[in-house]
Order: C-alpha cells, then sequence, then structure tokens
C-alpha cells in the first residue's frame, strides 16, 4: 500500500465515523475501558515501585536482620514450635561482629509498642504525644539502617550507651507536637513518667503510603531500655556486611554462627528467622502480581467487548457499503485493496479507543498524583507504546473477518445490491 493509497483509506475511515458519530462512539467505549484501566493501574504501580525501592534502599540494602518471629507474622495466635523458640539475647550481636569475618557490626535492638488503654506518652509541659514507637537501640543503629537519619542534634553515643544515660532521640512529628515554635535538641521530656534529654531529632519520613514511619520513633540507649522495661524480653539483630562481601555469603555465617550459640544441631529446624529489607519488594511484588491479574482480567474483558463492538460496526459498514465495494470492483479495485481499506477503518476504530484511554489514563494518573502525593503515579513511554499497541492489535484481529468477507464479495451481486 502506498502512501497515496494510506492517506486516502484514512480519510475515508475519518469520513465514515464522522458519518455515524454515536455507533462509532459506542463501539470504541469498550476499548477506552480497557486502555483507561492498563494505563492507570501501570502508572500507579510504576510510581509505586520507585517508593518501594527507594524505602527498601534506605532500610539498608547490605543489612540483615535477625528475629525469632518470623517476618510479617503477628504475636499473636503464633504456632507452638515458634512459641517455643528462645529469645534472641544481647550479646548475641557482638558475638556475631566477633566470629563472622564477613559482618562489619551487629546491633540489638528492642520495641515497646503499647495502643492499649494505657498507651506509653511522651510529655512536655501541657503537650504530649501518644501512639509512638519506643525503641532501645544500641550506636550502630543508625548506621545498619540509614532510614533513621538525624536531622538534629546527634544520635546515640557509646557513652550514652555505657552509662544507661536518659535520653531520647525523637521523630520529626513527635518533635512538632511537643516542640511547635522551638528547638527540641537540649529539653527534658517524660517517657512514661521518666525524665529523658531530647539529645536528636530525625529527619522527617512518614512511612511507606503514609504508614508508621520514622516520624512516630522515639530511640533510647539499649541499656536504659532494658533496666526500664525489664518485662520485654523480645530483641532484634540488625546485621551490616562488610564492603563488597556477599549477602549470601553473610547469611550462610551469622546462620550457623547462631546455630552454635543457641545449640541446635546441624540436622533441625532453626530456632531464629534471617530477613532482608528485601521481603518487602516480595511482598509488595505479590501484591501488585494479583492487582495486575487483576486489571488484565477487567481490560481483556473491556477490550473483548470493543473488539466486538468493532466487528459488528465493521460487518455492518459491509452490509452498507456493498454497492460501494461493487463499484470499486468495477473500476479495477483487487481484494487486497478492499481488504485494506476496510482493516484500516477497523484499526482507525480502535486507534482512536486506544488514544482517548491512554489519554483518559494519564488523567487519571496525574489526579490521582495530586489528590494523593504518597502515591506518586506516572506514566512512562513503555506503557502508551503498549497501549497503542493493544488498540492496534485488537483493530487487526477483530477487523480481518469483516474486511476479508468485504474482500471475498462477489462484485456482480454487490452492482446489484440495493
Amino acid at each position: 500500500m502506498t502512501r497515496h493509497q494510506l492517506v486516502e483509506n484514512l480519510g475515508i475511515a475519518f469520513d465514515t465515523l464522522r458519518a455515524r458519530k454515536v455507533r462509532s462512539g459506542l463501539t470504541i467505549l469498550g476499548i477506552v475501558i480497557g486502555v483507561t484501566s492498563v494505563i492507570t493501574v501501570a502508572a500507579i504501580i510504576d510510581g509505586l515501585n520507585g517508593v518501594v525501592k527507594e524505602r527498601v534502599a534506605r532500610l539498608g540494602s547490605n543489612t540483615l536482620f535477625v528475629t525469632r518471629i518470623p517476618t510479617g507474622m503477628g504475636p499473636g495466635r503464633l504456632p507452638e514450635k515458634i512459641r517455643i523458640r528462645k529469645h534472641i539475647e544481647d550479646g548475641d550481636a557482638q558475638y556475631l561482629e566477633e566470629c563472622c569475618d564477613g559482618v562489619s557490626y551487629a546491633t540489638v535492638f528492642a520495641n515497646r509498642i503499647n495502643f492499649g488503654e494505657q498507651a506509653d506518652e511522651i510529655r512536655y509541659g501541657d503537650a504530649h504525644v501518644e501512639r509512638f514507637f519506643l525503641r532501645g537501640v544500641q550506636p550502630d543503629y543508625a548506621k545498619a539502617l540509614p532510614l533513621f537519619a538525624i536531622g538534629e542534634g546527634r544520635f546515640i553515643s557509646p557513652y550514652d550507651e555505657e552509662h544507661a544515660r536518659a535520653v531520647v532521640v525523637i521523630g520529626r512529628s513527635i518533635a512538632d507536637s511537643l516542640f511547635p515554635n522551638s528547638d527540641p535538641v537540649g529539653k527534658q521530656v517524660r517517657v512514661d513518667g521518666r525524665w529523658y534529654e531530647v539529645v536528636g531529632t530525625f529527619e522527617p519520613d512518614q512511612g511507606l503510603f503514609s504508614s508508621f514511619g520514622v516520624d512516630q520513633f522515639a530511640c533510647i540507649p539499649m541499656s536504659n531500655f532494658r533496666k526500664s522495661f525489664p518485662e520485654i524480653k523480645e530483641r532484634f539483630i540488625a546485621v551490616a556486611a562488610r564492603d563488597g562481601v556477599s549477602m549470601d555469603y553473610v547469611q550462610g555465617q551469622v546462620e550457623e554462627a547462631l546455630r552454635r550459640k543457641r545449640h541446635v544441631r546441624h540436622n533441625a529446624e532453626k530456632d531464629f528467622e534471617i530477613s532482608s529489607p528485601d521481603f518487602l519488594s516480595s511482598l509488595w511484588d505479590q501484591l501488585t502480581g494479583a492487582l495486575v491479574l487483576l486489571t488484565g482480567i477487567i481490560s481483556s474483558i473491556g477490550l473483548l467487548v470493543g473488539g466486538i463492538g468493532v466487528m459488528n460496526i465493521m460487518l455492518i459498514s459491509v452490509t452498507e457499503r456493498t454497492s460501494e465495494i461493487g463499484l470499486r470492483k468495477a473500476v479495477g479495485a483487487r481484494k487486497a485493496d478492499i481488504r485494506v481499506q476496510f482493516l484500516v477503518e477497523a484499526i482507525t476504530l480502535s486507534g482512536i479507543g486506544g488514544i482517548l484511554g491512554i489519554l483518559l489514563g494519564g488523567l487519571i494518573a496525574f489526579a490521582v498524583r495530586t489528590a494523593v502525593p504518597a502515591v506518586p503515579a506516572s506514566v512512562s513511554p513503555i506503557w502508551v507504546l503498549l497501549g497503542v499497541s493493544i488498540s492496534v492489535s485488537v483493530g487487526l484481529f477483530f477487523g480481518y473477518y469483516p474486511a476479508n468477507r468485504a474482500a471475498n464479495l462477489d462484485p456482480i451481486v454487490c452492482l446489484r445490491y440495493e
């Protein structure tokens, strides 16, 4: 097909669409819905993928976490084999540093999370904050988790840890609530009735998808935490690998060392868990995989409906233009020319639906990003190209049968048709 023939066929296609505006609009509606859903979900997932990757990097790309309870499993209704596991001990971190050459440092930490009737409280004068995470940490904790970066002041020092000093580093939202018009560093606050000096604040972090983040954390020396809350036995260890050392190698070393220290036989199931920040990526991939599957089903239904509509309107068009087909064949048009003409019309019809779907999907993505900044939806050129490809493919697939039927009509019969 020459360029002149393509332009002519496109002109005929647009004339046909203009002559039947309502019917054409209803036909492409299914394609618009299908492409819009694909573009919108893809834009949201692409934007969130960047957020999750950044979060994983800030949690420490070379950091492993040792826990007694598997990641993602709550403290309630634990299986008995997990419930009877020995707790992680404070000395386990130092032991890993001493016997694992792939470990740069290991630091232990513990949590006090109490959202019950007697929730934890930080108070300064008449201002107070509840529903926060109180965490006991060691000096290397901030290095192991870059997410806990200091914004003002300093972090817990070795001197603080050695002397169990009553000092605290607080999140940005806690600081803004207690000290809206003053510098919190150096102030004395009461944490669950105990006096603590604020030595620093963390950089702002609202958390993943605006959930609990560093803004809601208050960190005190691990030694002070142990003295203030002796009833809390659960411990966690963050293990940082040396530069250039494989994470698999470090994980193997850590597992072997803890098995030895906790007297777990080599052929027995380990009584602890080792995970990395990648578990967030894995969990996210599972969630988005299900979302993509659901979107694919919805989009397929929309595209199927749109494709059937394209086939239907093209069959009607063939019937209505039977005389025109006979006349074109009588003046020398070949079967291929007739077939291409109707295929171009079908592709034009579905292509318009695809373009409208892409524009509508981009508009929805922009609206989502504007209304919910935590969801930075963005339409990538890849998905735009995919949307165009899908719509063109629908036109080709569902338009071929009507086009082929038109091409095979007998010119004599067509000229007699009324």
